[in-house]
This record gives structure tokens, sequence and C-alpha cells, in this order.
């Protein structure tokens, strides 16, 4: 791996967008297309199985879901075609300061506000990321459960 394909995957802050169940390059969006495809016909054999395990009449709604992750658009935090719901300053910022990451300016730890425990993460990411080095940072915290 190296530092251009981790800038790729990981937002400013540090947060990996790659394993955002709303990435449009991620691994969840790739297993639900898989799924999905998988499962073609299967809402018969569901209908069926409702009457025995009382799960599957929920099906409808899990293959609804399946579909939206299958079909997710956003392309992280560094794109133009951003969806991520949190509002983090980081986005912008490091556009303006013309750093990859937010350790990278002058300026860490700066006072910008960020949403709910968010500024701590953001902080303790950069820390490592400096610490550490990027790439060994993204190889590291790949290792962690995303959400």
């Amino acid at each position: 791996m190296t530092y251009d394909e981790v800038v790729r995957k990981l937002a400013p802050c540090g947060l990996d967008c790659s394993r955002c169940a709303d990435y449009q390059d991620g691994e969840i969006k790739e297993l639900s297309a898989k799924l999905l495809d998988l499962l073609e016909g299967y809402e018969r054999l569901a209908t069926l199985k409702s009457t025995i395990i009382p799960a599957f009449k929920g099906y409808g709604e899990f293959k609804e879901l399946l579909e939206l992750f299958a079909h997710v658009s956003c392309g992280g935090c560094r794109s133009e075609n951003v969806k991520c719901p949190v509002d983090c300053p980081a986005k912008i910022c490091h556009k303006e300061k013309g750093v990859d990451f937010c350790f990278q300016c002058d300026e860490f730890p700066c006072d910008r506000e960020f949403e709910g425990n968010l500024r701590e993460q953001w902080i303790t990411n950069n820390q490592r990321m400096k610490e550490i080095g990027v790439v060994n940072f993204y190889m590291e915290r790949s290792k962690l459960p995303r959400h």
C-alpha cells in the first residue's frame, strides 16, 4: 500500500472512507451487490419459509436495504461527490491549507468545531498518523471494526 493509495481511502481527519457503508468503491457495496445477485429469485422461497421461520416475513425489507448498500455512491470526503452526513470541517480546510491530513498543518490541532466526540477522534487519529506514518496508520486501522 502506497501513500497515494492511502490518501484516496482516508479522510483528512483520519477516518477510513473506504470502509464506510456508503463508499462507492467499498467492500460493503461490492459484497451487497454479490449477495443480491446470489439471492436472485429467492422471494418465493422466503415467502414459503416465513410460515415456519417468522424472520423471513421481513425479507422484502432486508432486500430493500441490501439494494441501498449495493447502489451507494459516495466518493469519500476528498471527492466532489460527498454523501457523508457528518459535518466535518476537515473536508474543506485541508484543501484550503494544501495538506493531505490535518497533522500536516502548522495550526494542528486548531480550534475548529467538530460534531459530538469527533474532535477527540480527529486529534487521536492525526497524532497517531504523525507518530507512525500514514501508511502504517492505515494498516493498523484496517484491522479494527469500522462501525
